[in-house]
């Protein structure tokens, strides 16, 4: 009698599914044994139940040389094909930096020398890019500069204020402490002495 096709699901019987996964994980490492046998290959198995219990294999040595080996292994094809990305970028990089100072010194040249000695038409036009470039980021800072300085202002302002308010409250209260009414109002004679009588 033929087997049909096992459906490849979780099992929902946990019974059943305890015992397909006894069979299954004996035949896996009985397979690898094999296999280690036959092809004189080094074999690291590891398996978890689902009870978090440990299964594992090592047909040669021991797990934790296995794994020291496959970190070595996987950090170093790894760790070379990083090392070898970063020196290329690090080469374009290099590169693209080369052209950038040659250009600014073209450049410069140019400026303080007052002609444009081997410049191309494309530097020119690069040159120009960055001198926009440059332009439009100063105007930035400066701005920036500017709209710091103008809320300084405005906090010193705003302080100035409250110091005047106050101060003028503090005034305002000590003339009204010295407000003496002027009782001389209606008198017919002047207050002051002649100066003829002094003289003699």
């Amino acid at each position: 009698m033929a087997r049909g096709k096992v459906q490849l699901r979780r099992i929902e019987n946990p019974v059943h599914r305890q015992v397909t996964f006894c069979k299954r994980r004996a035949g896996l490492l009985k397979k690898a044994k094999e296999l280690s046998v036959l092809c004189d290959a080094d074999i690291g198995l590891i398996i978890f139940s689902t009870h978090g219990k440990l299964y594992e294999l090592a047909t040669k040595g021991s797990m934790q040389g296995l794994i020291e080996r496959y970190m070595k292994s996987a950090h170093g094809a790894h760790g070379q094909e990083s090392e070898a990305s970063f020196t290329r970028g690090s080469e374009q990089q290099i590169s693209m930096m080369n052209q950038e100072i040659q250009l600014l010194q073209k450049g410069l040249g140019y400026m303080f020398g007052g002609g444009t000695g081997n410049m191309t038409l494309d530097e020119l036009h690069l040159l120009e890019r960055h001198l926009e470039l440059w332009m439009c980021q100063i105007r930035t800072a400066k701005n920036d500069i500017m709209f710091q300085e103008i809320e300084l202002l405005k906090n010193k302002e705003d302080i100035l204020k409250a110091t005047h308010g106050f101060l003028q409250g503090k005034l305002d209260e000590q003339s009204g402490l010295y407000d003496v009414p002027n009782m001389f109002e209606g008198i017919p004679y002047p207050l002051t002495i002649p100066n003829e009588i002094f003289q003699m």
